[in-house]
């Protein structure tokens, strides 16, 4: 079957998190992706092994469905040999550190006037300014987006959240760019910059903490469960922030992940009054509405664990769907892992891999009718020298073998 990128050739020179994440995803649907190596590989294919020489699930979980051929950029031969897979690329996809492309020699100018169709896609930290050289990684873009100082209890410190917003969640704001700047150019016939800054990727990801920011100049946040608040936003816990108050109930027998989150809509309240034992809330004046329980969330969730805490958690998400309560178990990545749901969908998906056998991955969670994605397993070290450099470039063996042994691929 088709799919939804066919035809569309992406260098990818990213390593680490951010940049394949988003290459990935242009792989999944359908991008020929081709990933540019040092000699030495992409750094994750060594770090956090689980098993020695093979690739670690680091590498592994993000660069699916691509093809890997090795060059050594910094010699002349290099150099050469990467203008000309530029020449027949459509996107180029990098995350150095600022300048290291316009270093050696690959500015924008050479690089479009080799290619003036080429979409030049780049991760960078930050954006132009006071902290374009700051060294960015996940939980940094996570503290200078807004995300760790609204993360986390009121009185503890400012938390990093496990959803990985600063790598992964630039990667995906950069997929918009790129099929933005893929469109656009079936009308110009041109390519452009593309680029994306994590700090300010992660900012958009909280774009509620700054409405909430403004929102403090008119008085306390009534929907958050603080007692006091001064003249920014606080950490709130498990609160959702919304019109909609949440939180993470107890559960039996009350292990680390032994929880459900339950929002109180109005009208679930009747419910849940029930199902707490306590039906007289339902027309209490103090409680029947939203606004009489908006001083008192603490307590409404507190009756609502007294009853959550003795039952398992799957049967309190049982009880509380019946009654048509918005609620969600605190899965743990066990659960995840070995749920039935998530891999009859193709989100979890196990795949075979000539080194290590069998390993489990996330799928794309995006699903086009006409051309639903296919989950490969990575590819070796330089595993496509022969078949792109060879088949593609139209170079020699005897060509390749002198590349290899001077250390260009």
């Amino acid at each position: 079957m088709a799919k939804a990128l066919d035809g569309v050739r992406v260098l990818d020179m990213t390593h680490v998190q951010s940049g394949p994440s988003a290459t990935q995803i242009l792989a999944w649907l359908g991008a020929d992706v081709v990933k540019l190596e040092a000699p030495t590989g992409d750094i994750t294919r060594r770090q956090l092994r689980d098993l020695p020489d093979a690739d670690s699930l680091y590498f592994t979980m993000l660069n699916s469905n691509k093809r890997s051929v090795t060059l050594n950029t910094k010699t002349e031969r290099g150099k050469r040999i990467f203008l000309d897979l530029v020449r027949g690329s459509d996107v180029l996809v990098e995350n150095f550190a600022p300048g290291a492309l316009d270093r050696m020699g690959f500015t924008w100018e050479v690089l479009h006037e080799a290619n003036p169709r080429l979409v030049y896609a780049s991760i960078k930290g930050f954006g132009p300014g006071a902290y374009a050289d700051f060294k960015a990684y996940e939980v940094i873009a996570q503290a200078m987006g807004g995300s760790m100082s609204t993360t986390g209890f009121e009185t503890g410190p400012p938390l990093a959240t496990g959803a990985q917003i600063g790598d992964s969640g630039t990667g995906m704001h950069l997929v918009a760019g790129v099929l933005a700047a893929l469109l656009q150019r079936t009308r110009t016939g041109l390519g452009q910059r593309v680029e994306v800054a994590m700090q300010e990727a992660v900012l958009n990801l909280c774009r509620v903490k700054l409405r909430d920011q403004q929102r403090l100049a008119h008085g306390p946040l009534a929907e958050y469960p603080n007692e006091e608040f001064g003249d920014e936003v606080p950490r709130s816990g498990n609160a959702s922030g919304g019109g909609q108050p949440g939180w993470a109930v107890r559960t039996a027998p009350g292990g680390p992940n032994d929880y459900v989150y339950v929002i109180i809509q109005p009208p679930g309240w009747p419910h849940l009054a029930e199902l707490v034992g306590r039906p007289e809330l339902a027309t209490d004046p103090e409680w029947a509405t939203p606004e009489a329980r908006l001083d008192k969330l603490d307590k409404a969730f507190s009756l609502i664990e007294e009853w959550s805490s003795k039952l398992p958690k799957w049967e309190v998400l049982a009880r509380l769907n019946e009654r048509n309560i918005p609620c969600g178990p605190i899965l743990s990545t066990k659960e995840i892992i070995e749920d039935e749901t998530l891999r009859s969908n193709g989100i979890v998906t196990d795949v075979e891999h000539p080194q290590r056998g069998s390993y489990t991955t996330v799928g794309l969670p995006i699903r086009l009718s006409e051309s639903p994605a296919d989950v490969r397993r990575s590819p070796l070290l330089g595993e496509h020298n022969t078949e792109i450099y060879g088949r593609e470039l139209g170079l020699s063996d005897d060509e390749l073998a002198d590349l290899a042994a001077n250390g260009v691929i």
